[in-house]
């Protein structure tokens, strides 16, 4: 039986609506790949129709809230309201769109007065959902190196000045999301980013990853602030704490 939208709190509201997108989207993906669709209508396929399906389960679940999608059309509206539902319905639309990786996601967070307070990940080729309640626990980093995820095609200058600093190893992902997440499951320690980012490709990874009690901040330290006029908001920096100090402290020395 599916869940009543309105005897859910906002965070098993994120967890089952972030799921549920994901579901859709394997099935998708295993259908369009075994059809023969070319990657890029399996794509566009995907970015649309978890669009589609989060926005319109947001509107019957919260329908006073106000919405920010990556494939929707912004309003000003969100600015003036109390709660705002940031979502990327597809994050790692070009890992989707390769058969058999996994490092794609969706991204559903809550934010009121620009902080996120409830929020869930979903890893749907993995199966997993990470939420903020109950709060994913970080498994201790053990005696391997230290672990830096970054870019797939690109290092960014953070990445690459903290791998320095740490003589960290370095793991290369596609989404966003699959980057916080891998710090969230102990399969990296860091993941520093500049230069290209949105708040649909950090709110919910943000959220998911400071519940777990991770360090999680703007490369130079400052608060991760949501819901602005203009969503680019280009930075992000998630690690274990206590490398948070080191970290910062390389980029802004």
């Amino acid at each position: 039986m599916n869940a009543d939208p309105t005897e859910e709190d906002d965070h098993a509201l994120a967890a089952r609506l972030a799921t549920e997108a994901g579901e859709l989207l394997v099935e998708l993906r295993s259908a369009s790949f075994g059809a023969g669709t070319h990657p890029w209508q399996v794509m566009d396929e995907g970015d649309m129709r978890s669009h589609h399906f989060l926005v319109q389960a947001l509107h019957e679940a919260r329908p006073d809230d106000a919405i920010l999608s990556e494939e929707g059309r912004d309003s000003s509206n969100r600015l003036t309201a109390n709660r705002v539902w940031i979502v990327d319905p597809l994050d790692g639309t070009n890992e989707f769109g390769e058969p058999g990786r996994p490092d794609w996601a969706v991204h559903v967070a809550l934010v009121v007065e620009g902080q996120p307070v409830a929020a869930a990940v979903a890893l749907p080729a993995l199966g997993v959902t990470f939420c903020t309640r109950p709060a994913p626990v970080v498994p201790p980093q053990g005696d391997r190196p230290v672990r830096i995820v970054t870019s797939r095609f690109r290092s960014p200058q953070a990445a690459v000045i903290a791998a320095q600093v740490l003589g960290a190893d370095v793991v290369r992902l596609g989404s966003a999301g699959a980057k916080a997440m891998a710090v969230v499951m102990g399969q990296a320690d860091v993941y520093a980013h500049h230069g290209g980012m949105y708040e649909w490709d950090s709110a919910a990874p943000a959220a998911v990853a400071a519940a777990a009690g991770l360090h999680v901040s703007r490369i130079d330290g400052s608060p991760l602030v949501y819901n602005n006029p203009d969503p680019w908001l280009p930075d992000l920096l998630v690690c274990r704490p206590e490398l948070a100090e080191p970290v910062l402290h390389a980029l802004w020395s």
